[in-house]
């Protein structure tokens, strides 16, 4: 047996015995995809697989990558804590614990306290929660096509099918399409489902029902990359203050990758809580809740009758607090942000040339470093447009193409595509080049 054999080998034992001891066969469903590629490594730009096969990276594992894989001084400031003897205590706070906060609340101007978490779900949850503590309100309001975790509170689908939520229609909210089975019916009762970019159907929902929160991120980002309409997110917290709710963006993908303020400094606003998440730490896990302090401050709330639970043994644990920390200092670098600008603008520009020669129909939506190709006339405006005029088929087999020559783009029609800091001039140049060869044999 050579060694492509032994790898391929090894590959097929990886698969057979993640189906025999684990539910599913991953360890997170949304990983679940064909090709069904084992990896093994992954350094800046690149990762591979246990064949040995080399794959420029837009993927970054659902985009906290910005720096790329196993950025060195991500990993050095990692290693030192452990080198010193780091551990988690489980009492009292800690010197790096304290100094992540203030660098989150240096960096985005909303944020007056914040709190840790392990990831993106458990601070959305919390949001949630803060809210109905706050205004003593148990119904909520989120956007179709958004995703904002895996807890009852937003189990919804993302990309529900157009027979499932009906065409388009304003002044009114759509049927809440599970994402799991085991949600109650009550907590279904309580969600709201309403088009991104439509202020008109908040509105109606806050007349109709005693509205906690809206929570939306600022732009849609795992249905591909669906900006906000001129207006729509100080809409947003102007409707939330004058209905007395609370407005929640969820930052977990545009935080950091858009800009070190978030995307909410981007737009000018400042919402009532963010969640942050994925890029904060460049891949270990962290989550981020953080905003005006008056809400905030119900985490320790004098009365124990609107004091809000938040908890969690692993919560801000040294390794992850010391990888946010080194990123975070290394985002305060603008060097970064122009490099990324520079490598973005001549890979989108590039991409939208080859399609024009082609001839093939495609808009090219973006947002810093994340980006997606839709193949219709016109840039989405909310998941019907995508759902009526995308050519899902041509995506998906685009995106095999890519990865059999070593471009990796996960094999989901419509998911983002993340460039990171390590992504070079030469590797967009082979991108570019991998991409016209596999476009002008379509």
């Amino acid at each position: 047996m050579n060694i492509k054999e032994r790898a391929a080998s090894m590959a097929g034992q990886i698969t057979q015995d993640a189906r025999k001891y684990i539910a599913g066969g991953v360890v997170s469903l949304n990983r679940k995809v064909e090709p069904n590629i084992v990896f093994v490594k992954g350094k800046g730009s690149r990762i591979y697989d246990s064949e040995g096969k080399e794959y420029i990276d837009y993927h970054a594992a659902f985009a906290p990558h910005l720096l790329g894989h196993n950025d060195g001084r991500v990993n050095e400031a990692v290693i030192q804590v452990m080198n010193e003897d780091h551990s988690l205590f489980g009492s009292g706070t800690n010197a790096l614990e304290v100094k992540l906060a203030r660098l989150l609340c240096e960096s985005v101007p909303s944020m007056e306290l914040v709190q840790i978490t392990n990831t993106g779900s458990e601070a959305t949850a919390h949001a949630i929660r803060l809210s109905r503590a706050w205004t003593g309100r148990e119904h909520i309001i989120l956007t179709l096509g958004g995703y904002n975790g895996w807890h009852n509170d937003v189990s919804r689908a993302v990309m529900p099918a157009l027979a499932q939520i009906g065409p388009r229609i304003r002044a009114e909210e759509y049927p809440f399409v599970p994402s799991s089975a085991g949600i109650p019916e009550s907590a279904k009762k309580l969600i709201h489902i309403v088009n991104f970019n439509d202020l008109e159907s908040i509105e109606v929902v806050m007349k109709r029902y005693p509205v906690a929160c809206v929570l939306t991120e600022p732009v849609l980002q795992n249905v591909g990359i669906i900006p906000p309409n001129e207006g729509y997110l100080r809409g947003i917290i102007d409707l939330c203050n004058r209905y007395g709710a609370v407005s929640i963006f969820d930052e977990v993908k545009t935080g950091f990758r858009s800009a070190l303020g978030g995307y909410q400094g981007i737009a000018g606003v400042k919402p009532h809580l963010s969640v942050f998440g994925k890029a904060v730490a460049n891949g270990f896990p962290m989550g981020v809740i953080g905003g005006k302090k008056e809400i905030m401050e119900l985490f320790d709330a004098p009365d124990p009758s609107r004091r809000v639970l938040i908890a969690g043994t692993y919560n801000a644990h040294p390794v992850n607090a010391a990888a946010a920390i080194a990123t975070l200092q290394i985002l305060r670098d603008t060097n970064v942000y122009k490099h990324l600008d520079n490598v973005c603008g001549k890979l989108y520009a590039n991409l939208e040339q080859m399609f024009l020669k082609k001839g093939k129909t495609m808009v090219l939506a973006r947002n810093a470093s994340a980006f997606c190709m839709y193949f219709c006339e016109k840039a989405p405006q909310d998941l019907h447009d995508i759902l009526l005029n995308h050519d899902f088929d041509f995506d998906l087999t685009f995106r095999k193409a890519l990865i059999n020559r070593g471009i990796y783009h996960i094999p989901i029609a419509c998911k983002q595509g993340s460039v990171s800091y390590a992504h070079s001039e030469e590797d967009i140049d082979r991108t570019l080049e991998v991409s016209w060869d596999v476009l002008k044999n379509m």
